[in-house]
């Protein structure tokens, strides 16, 4: 009889409300197959692993695995530590002293990288290792897949806030701007399209990092939407710079004096309602008096940042992301085990195959196709610089599920 090897998992970057999906269908999947010894769960993800901090998942009961799934945020914990090649050597290190023969990572394009790292010099070092990345961002900006597990209900999440703040503003009207997560792609920012049912539903402006952002013409956007309809909803990703793909023109750290900086030498845009009050003041500086002018009162202009809320909130979950989760899971497992295609480590991608009824399918793909790199949102779903498409609507509606519709009087 071969020898038994063992598993670990682990998750990394920012929280979502699937991740555990992903996380249990691995368990699931692993304790299926007699040639794997104990299932590890790595607290903390990559650090958990140098340190050799292991939670034994082989025997968790089958009710606690269910309600961890159903749960947001990473159960094992997450980490936003970046490892380089020295740092990998560790972790491969710790895998030769607790005899693991497949990792399952589950993340973003760093923790790609990082399967990538540790797969190739696994290879160098003759250690038999197989190594599957499984995706996961709110972000959705992982390449060669059609989508990522946790956009779809981070998605439901902010079109349902924009139409409840789209409801909010009917009733007192003014200005309200809306800040979503989104440092350099706009696929979230424009799920928030999806709250509207028609010409008079909020929000009346989108604007996202791939194109760009110039504050004359956010004004005139402003200025146009108010006067026919005395009141203007917009909804504006955290990344939005004055030239697209230029990160040293992103509006919120022209505007920011200090603040953290993450792993990555990146200003933490999320923790500050910066971007929103200077937008807010640009409208109230700017167009104020005007407004007032054309509609009668006093101009109430407010803003709001989201941040975190958008990534972990439960009761809110697409049904359809948390089963492509889930499967994401199983076949990682699956894939590590039968090496398909002759990827013995690789990363799980979905591939559209139909749209009504909407159908995807799982495929591996090479580590170094998603490894690092990033997905923009298509430029071809954003209409004059300030709005989103039907064409977006049609590929999104699926991944968020469908929306509650509000009832009027007026």
């Amino acid at each position: 009889m071969a020898t038994k090897v063992n598993a670990v998992i682990g998750q990394s970057g920012g929280p979502t409300a699937v991740i555990n999906q992903s996380l249990v269908g691995a368990v699931l999947e692993l304790k299926r197959h007699p040639q794997v010894g104990s299932i590890l769960g790595a607290r903390h993800g990559v650090r958990g692993i140098i340190n050799g901090d292991f939670i034994p998942l082989e025997n968790t009961p089958a009710d606690l695995l269910e309600r961890v799934a159903q749960t947001p945020s990473a159960a094992l914990g997450s980490t936003r530590d970046k490892p380089d090649e020295a740092y990998c050597q560790k972790i491969l290190e710790a895998f030769k002293k607790h005899n693991v023969g497949y990792f399952l990572y589950i993340g973003g394009n760093d923790s790609a990288d990082t399967a990538r790292i540790v797969s190739e010099m696994a290879d160098k070092a003759g250690h038999a290792l197989h190594v599957y990345h499984i995706p996961k961002t709110i972000d959705n900006d992982l390449r060669t897949t059609d989508h990522c597990p946790g956009y779809g209900s981070a998605g439901r999440f902010v079109a349902l806030a924009l139409m409840g703040d789209d409801a909010d503003n009917r009733s007192l009207k003014g200005v309200k701007i809306d800040v979503i997560m989104g440092r350099d792609a706009g696929w979230l920012t424009a799920a928030t399209a999806l709250a509207r049912y028609d010409s008079t539903d909020g929000p009346h402006l989108i604007y996202v990092p791939e194109v760009n952002f110039n504050e004359d013409q956010f004004l005139g956007d402003v200025d146009r939407v108010y006067t026919k309809l005395g009141r203007c909803v917009i909804a504006v990703s955290e990344g939005i710079r004055y030239r697209a793909g230029d990160k040293a023109s992103l509006v919120a750290e022209r505007i920011m004096t200090g603040g953290e900086v993450d792993a990555h030498g990146n200003k933490q845009l999320s923790g500050t309602g910066a971007l929103g009050d200077y937008l807010g003041e640009l409208v109230k500086t700017k167009l104020g008096v005007a407004l007032q002018a054309k509609t009668g009162g006093k101009l109430r202009v407010r803003a709001d940042t989201f941040g975190y809320l958008q990534r972990s909130f439960p009761t809110i979950v697409s049904p359809a992301d948390a089963a492509e989760a889930r499967l994401c899971g199983h076949k990682a497992v699956e894939y590590a085990l039968t090496s398909p295609q002759g990827l013995a480590s690789g990363s799980v991608a979905m591939k559209r195959i139909s749209e009504a009824p909407y159908k995807i399918e799982m495929f591996p793909t090479a580590l170094t196709n998603v490894a690092r790199l990033t997905k923009p949102l298509d430029t071809g779903f954003v209409v004059k610089g300030c709005d989103i498409n039907e064409t977006y609507l049609k590929y999104a509606r699926p991944l968020v599920g469908e929306l509650f519709r509000p009832g009027r009087l007026i």
